[in-house]
């Protein structure tokens, strides 16, 4: 009964927490709201054990998710200006890829966690990828959702100081319920990937695998990958709790040992993807307003509800941020490798 009493207050909680962030706007707050509440469960000493087959089948989910979210256009987008995308991608790809190196060498943040939660876009990912290379999940999630959040702070700043408007409340629109028999073939795709992905071994398979092969279901065949809210906000529940319960008080000490440094990154890595950012509206004549959303290292769906609440090329944003996603993707676990032994020796 004290169990049950714990998951139903930890269930309460958690739910109360992420509509509250999402009706202020916060982005993520479907996966903050149930990673906060399990943080502050676990350094009470209430930590629960969360399921990892639960946890592995949410990562499927979540790649899923991503695929049926990647614009049939993106590829057009970026063919008809492959250069402004390749500058713009590997720009900021690279900076954020130095700050993270330089964090290594600081020798603040263990293994590879710095290079990790520098990795500009795809935060989750990013989170659920990082512990099959030797990071801390959990400084992880904290690196790229502090990222995140000032990301969406200070594009949401310029947005209202070049006078255009910018509400995330009024812009968040939760996506239609889709029908549950529509669903099923999604959710079972979803189980079957994110199995085999553990099952082979596949670093980040959980999440990866289900992500390259929905992308190419979405492209080449007339299959639906549309999930229902409810499975989404499950999902983001299920990840948050498992991140949320390997917290102790010497993980949160470590913490906020690390915050003035990993601060410092993110505010010099906003600066320079703004700067990338001018630099495209001059040599393309785009709005200065797309070009800095779309360099924006902040993430790809925090980004995107601030582009569509907005007068900008959303097109151009979305590709951008999505190219750079895909990027980070699959050279985010090559980086980490060469670039945690070149720390080491240094």
């Amino acid at each position: 009964m004290k169990l049950i009493a714990k998951w139903t207050l930890l269930v309460i909680l958690s739910f109360g927490l992420a509509a509250s962030l999402e009706w202020l706007g916060l982005p993520a707050g479907l996966l903050l709201g149930p990673m906060i509440i399990a943080i502050l469960f676990a350094v009470n000493g209430h930590a629960l054990k969360s399921s990892r087959p639960l946890f592995i089948f949410a990562q499927g989910i979540v790649g899923v998710m991503i695929a049926s979210n990647l614009p049939l256009t993106v590829f057009s987008e970026i063919y008809m200006d492959w250069s402004a995308f390749l500058f713009g991608t590997m720009a900021t790809f690279i900076a954020s890829s130095l700050l993270g190196w330089s964090l290594a060498r600081s020798g603040l943040l263990p293994g590879t966690t710095a290079i990790w939660g520098s990795s500009p876009g795809g935060a989750t990912l990013m989170t659920l990828m990082c512990e099959s290379y030797g990071a801390d999940m959990r400084l992880v999630a904290f690196m790229q959702y502090m990222r995140v959040l000032g990301c969406v702070a200070s594009a949401s700043l310029v947005a209202m100081y070049l006078g255009v408007p910018s509400s995330m409340h009024s812009a968040f629109e939760f996506p239609e319920l889709a029908s549950w028999m529509t669903a099923v073939p999604a959710i079972i795709f979803a189980y079957v990937a994110s199995a085999l992905g553990v099952r082979f071994n596949l670093p980040g398979g959980g999440i990866l695998l289900p992500m390259v092969v929905g992308i190419i279901i979405k492209f080449f065949l007339p299959i639906s990958l549309t999930l229902p809210l409810p499975v989404l906000a499950l999902s983001y529940s299920i990840i948050g709790w498992g991140i949320g319960f390997r917290f102790s008080t010497e993980t949160l000490q470590h913490a906020a040992r690390a915050f003035p440094r990993v601060l410092g990154s993110v505010i010099l890595l906003i600066f320079i993807c703004a700067g990338v950012g001018a630099i495209l509206t001059v040599a393309t004549g785009i709005d200065l307003l797309t070009a800095l959303l779309a360099t924006s290292p902040g993430g790809l769906d925090a980004i995107a509800i601030i582009a569509t609440s907005t007068d900008v090329n959303v097109p151009f944003v979305l590709a951008m941020q999505t190219s750079r996603y895909l990027v980070v993707a699959f050279a985010a676990p090559v980086l980490a490798r060469s670039l945690s032994a070149r720390s080491n020796m240094a």
